[in-house]
């Protein structure tokens, strides 16, 4: 099941100053966890190519499979703005027809979907679209970026079940960056916690959920849970 990522000697730099050096490895499901300007957001940028050209960045990855578009599939933080807003569903894809139809059964939304503007649709309906397109290609890993933000409560539970599902269903592994641990507690088997671009504690979740070793993991799982205990 899934696709293991090993990224060794992860540097990113800005001139002299490191912003970001790390080791971790992306095994089915992996949760990139951090607060704000811990360095999480330009790993995955990283991992994207999408860093801006005045920053340095080197790594060493190992994988069954070459990391770029044809292998790898992104979902963004905003689904209202990650789709053209004057262009229609349909003309959102880069695959064939048959294949858009295939991937929006998958997510569960109707073929008419297809003739819609984004404006037509809700927030969930927005996010599954966003998610087919990231499956167009036969993805071996999918990089996700705090993409339940946006969503009310029921949403977001919807569409992290969805995407559950769906890397069973098609054997691809997950990266989910975010801050929020509760939204990767029952989807991601292992956590890599990152701070001031260094990871400082790892492991599987549930493990690291319950026995936290660095108090800055401990101040992020209390930030959301309090004195709870996670089971299977």
């Amino acid at each position: 099941m899934g696709n293991t990522v090993d990224i060794q000697k992860l540097h990113i730099s800005l001139k002299q100053q490191t912003l970001v050096d790390i080791n971790f490895k992306i095994d089915i499901s992996t949760a990139l966890i951090g607060e704000s300007g811990s360095g999480k957001s330009l790993t995955l940028k990283s991992l994207l190519n999408l860093l801006p050209n005045n920053l340095h960045c080197s790594s060493k990855i190992d994988s069954s499979f070459k990391i770029d578009s044809s292998n790898v599939g992104f979902i963004p933080q905003n689904p209202f703005t990650s789709l053209s807003p004057m262009t229609k569903i349909e003309k959102q894809f880069f695959c064939e027809q048959k294949r858009k139809e295939e991937l929006l059964t998958l997510v569960d939304l109707p073929i008419e979907v297809l003739k819609k503007f984004p404006s037509q649709l809700s927030g969930g309906q927005l996010q599954r679209v966003v998610i087919a397109i990231a499956l167009s290609n036969n993805i071996k890993l999918l990089l996700l970026d705090e993409p339940t933000t946006a969503l009310d409560e029921d949403s977001k539970d919807i569409i992290l079940t969805l995407i559950d599902d769906l890397s069973k269903k098609l054997n691809f592994s997950i990266l989910f960056v975010t801050h929020d641990i509760n939204s990767i507690k029952d989807i991601c088997k292992s956590i890599v916690i990152i701070k001031d671009g260094k990871v400082i504690e790892e492991g599987e979740t549930l493990e690291v959920l319950n026995n936290p070793k660095e108090e800055y993991t401990k101040k992020l799982i209390n930030s959301t849970f309090e004195n709870k205990k996670f089971r299977e």
